[in-house]
């Protein structure tokens, strides 16, 4: 991973307790974005010089991350930050993380409710029946993979739909927080990894 002050963009954080977090990080710097792997409070906050721009929340075992998330005290943190308008994108996994409902949660797995949503684990399958496909999405066509994608079944008032994959929901958007039930990673898709960039740009004129 190269070093956060080593490139002159914005500074991501990539959640790297669990999962396809290597890809990200591939996909970010090519972008010009500076890269910081999140791991416990001190990372997010910043106490070591850093502090972080935009979150990725990327992709593995739903379950898993979260009990990582609280073993390193960083559940309450990272959920703190993203419903203060950290820009974030989630992909997967990370998708399941924000949802304010779970409808098939592991035993004890709790998620970050940042997003007025509800999801359903594992609703195209199993691994093996995986596929990179194209999809149309509101803000144009993308390639992108699907790896025991979960769907989303239920949206709030305040949520944006931005992707079906036929009748099932899987991608959606509140504020500055951006959920994808797919990899846009592991293909070279950059079109959500670029939003993120420019949502960073448009937080700090806002603010």
């Amino acid at each position: 991973m190269t070093n956060p002050g080593a490139l002159g963009g914005p500074t991501v954080g990539v959640l790297a307790l669990q999962g396809g977090v290597a890809e990200h990080v591939e996909l970010l710097e090519a972008l010009g974005a500076r890269v910081a792997a999140v791991r416990t409070p001190r990372d997010l906050t910043g106490s070591d010089g850093v502090r972080v721009d935009a979150m990725v929340l990327p992709g593995g075992e739903s379950s898993v991350i979260d009990r990582l998330l609280r073993t390193f005290e960083l559940f309450e943190p990272l959920r703190e930050a993203i419903v203060g308008g950290l820009p974030t994108l989630a992909t997967c996994a990370g998708l399941i993380l924000l949802a304010e409902e779970v409808l098939d949660p592991a035993p004890g797995q709790q998620s970050l409710r940042v997003m007025d949503i509800t999801v359903r684990r594992n609703a195209f399958g199993p691994q093996v029946a995986s596929s990179v496909e194209s999809l149309e999405t509101t803000d144009g066509p993308v390639s992108v993979a699907f790896i025991r994608a979960p769907e989303v079944v239920r949206t709030g008032p305040g949520v944006a739909v931005v992707a079906r994959r036929g009748p099932a929901i899987v991608a959606v958007r509140q504020r500055a927080i951006t959920g994808l039930a797919f990899h846009p990673e592991l293909t070279g898709e950059t079109r959500f990894h670029r939003q993120l960039l420019t949502q960073v740009e448009v937080s700090a004129r806002a603010s």
